[in-house]
């Protein structure tokens, strides 16, 4: 069985933070949210993790946390470029979005070659999640007629921010916690007591129950999954670059979507209870130092982390 590996999405330059939020300081000895997530992770059993950045910060990153923990954990640099993509297609002129998650996985394609995880760099998931996610992959067959793909699932109202609005994969799963069908919602924010999407800009809101379970892009996948993801690009771009060639994306969620419609893959979504949390506006950073500090009082992380 080949070792989950994981995968951590980091070339976003957090576009609406302002700066390189990856590499804000949450905790008075510098650690970034990363830390606690390779902490984590390594806790779970993980031995690579690959980084996808941009060419141009991939000074800041080894300065910030990928020499601190080059002794913890084999750690492999991918970069995310905008211009690596199938032949016979070329950027569109005066684009410079990143192609979305789909595409950062991409980079990844001569590195990846069995089961692994993915997560967002800023993104604080929990200890519970890593755990589950390792061991569903150390179990997951690589040949199944089906493939065996697994996300982790937190309550909608756990994963909001008080200081705008926030993109999400809303899920729905069937009756044995499959995912049945996931819906990204770009623009979903605290409404009315509960939580409400608009695709408008706000002229119109749905409400969406705080209950349900959303991704925060925490994917395992088997090896083949690399393989789909590669296929289906050039499809998309083919259909998507006439009709939105500035901004059009490349979600990992789309690829999956596609897969359940297609029976091809299973996705078994693991709940947690955890809280996420996350910087997603300046505003935010406080909360998030705040429940660091309270998790490293209750026990579940030594204040000095990687000592």
């Amino acid at each position: 069985m080949k070792e989950p590996v994981l995968v951590v999405m980091a070339a976003g330059m957090g576009s609406r933070y302002g700066g390189l939020k990856q590499i804000d300081p949450v905790d008075q000895e510098g650690h970034i949210i990363m830390d606690f997530s390779i902490y984590d992770a390594v806790r779970a059993g993980f031995k690579k993790v690959i980084f996808i950045i941009k060419k141009e910060n991939e000074q800041d990153f080894r300065d910030a946390i990928g020499d601190r923990l080059s002794d913890k954990v084999e750690i492999v640099y991918v970069h995310q470029d905008l211009n690596n993509i199938p032949e016979g297609f070329k950027v569109p002129e005066g684009r410079v979005k990143p192609w979305g998650t789909g595409h950062a996985v991409l980079s990844c394609l001569n590195e990846i070659g069995g089961p692994f995880v993915v997560i967002n760099a800023d993104d604080y998931y929990g200890t519970h999640a890593f755990k589950m996610a390792y061991d569903f992959l150390i179990h997951a067959e690589e040949e199944s007629v089906q493939a065996q793909y697994m996300m982790v699932g937190y309550r909608l109202e756990n994963t909001l921010t008080d200081n705008g609005y926030v993109s999400r994969g809303v899920c729905e799963t069937d009756e044995n916690g499959y995912l049945a069908d996931i819906n990204e919602r770009t623009h979903i924010e605290k409404r009315d007591g509960g939580a409400a999407y608009t695709e408008d800009d706000g002229k119109t809101w749905t409400a969406l129950p705080v209950d349900a379970p959303v991704s925060m892009n925490m994917w395992g996948f088997t090896g083949g999954f690399m393989k789909e993801l590669e296929a289906r690009f050039p499809v998309f771009l083919e259909k998507n670059i006439p009709v939105n060639p500035l901004k059009c994306e490349y979600f990992l969620p789309f690829v999956v979507d596609e897969l359940l419609k297609e029976k091809k893959a299973t996705v078994k979504v693991l709940t947690t209870q955890d809280k996420w949390y996350g910087v997603t506006y300046k505003e935010d950073k406080p909360v998030v130092v705040a429940a660091i500090q309270s998790l490293k009082d209750q026990g579940l992380y030594p204040q000095g982390l990687w000592d």
